[in-house]
């Protein structure tokens, strides 16, 4: 697992000692939410309780507001049990005087747990790194709350739900837009491009382009990266559509916006 630890302390090993004996990666960081929005990829965040137990508990709530969805751990001493409560939002406590035995089974637990129910029991769409929950509209790429509005959310959501199947920019039009909308097709290629730039490089080729036919969602492949997924996925359009040998640019979507 890589763990995050959120501790003011610049030596990390007095927070919980029994890591340095487990093969987790651990990552320090300044206890604050902008340092969890900067770490990248991680499994848990593990908060420092030791030393300030109001800081930690405002911490653990503002991490809860976030939209982050990551399982939080606080690490303390033993008198500070007696402080925390539900109202904390931490889904796992441990003492820093834990031993290794005890410390890898809380985080085993804490895994098996988040691996049962992926989107915290709402009945969200999970593809891979990306949480798509209907219900609160808000979408989730590796944990981090994505700034879509109400079109790119409703349009993400739709390819994600047919996620391997091709839409034509008119069925998208359709059914994202309705049938009482009157903009043309080039509406769809500027959201796709939108998405794109808010799922980011390493994510983008999520939404594929298969060449003069639409758009679709590309499905995630375990062990296989979003960007070598979306090459093979390609190849295979490719060679079902066949070729078209034309001097303008085969995804509108990655073309720059007309001005106005």
């Amino acid at each position: 697992m890589e763990l995050l630890l959120l501790t003011a302390d610049r030596d990390v090993d007095p927070m919980l000692p029994a890591l340095s004996l487990l093969p987790h990666g651990r990552r320090p960081a300044a206890p604050e939410v902008a340092a969890l929005l900067d770490a990248g990829p991680y499994d848990a965040v593990l908060i420092d309780a030791r030393h300030d137990l109001s800081a930690a508990r405002s911490l653990c709530r503002l991490l809860g507001s976030t939209g982050l969805d990551v399982p939080v751990v606080v690490v303390l001493t033993e008198g500070g049990l007696v402080a925390v409560s539900a109202d904390w939002g931490a889904d796992e406590i441990l003492l820093h005087t834990a031993g290794p035995a005890e410390v890898e089974a809380r985080l085993r637990l804490l895994a098996a747990r988040r691996a049962a129910d992926p989107a915290g029991g709402s009945g969200a769409l999970v593809l891979g790194d990306l949480v798509i929950d209907e219900a609160t509209y808000t979408a989730r790429l590796r944990r981090r709350a994505l700034e879509l509005t109400y079109k790119e959310f409703e349009l993400l959501k739709y390819l994600a739900q047919h996620a391997g199947r091709v839409f034509t920019r008119a069925q998208l039009l359709q059914e994202v837009w309705g049938y009482d909308f009157f903009g043309g097709t080039r509406t769809v290629d500027v959201h796709v491009r939108r998405l794109r730039a808010k799922l980011g490089p390493e994510h983008e080729s999520l939404i594929g382009t298969v060449r003069n036919v639409g758009y679709k969602f590309v499905r995630p492949v375990r062990g296989v990266g979003a960007r070598e997924q979306a090459r093979i996925e390609g190849e295979r359009d490719k060679t079902g559509a066949g070729e078209q040998a034309d001097a303008g640019d085969p995804d509108p979507a990655r073309a720059p916006a007309c001005p106005g």
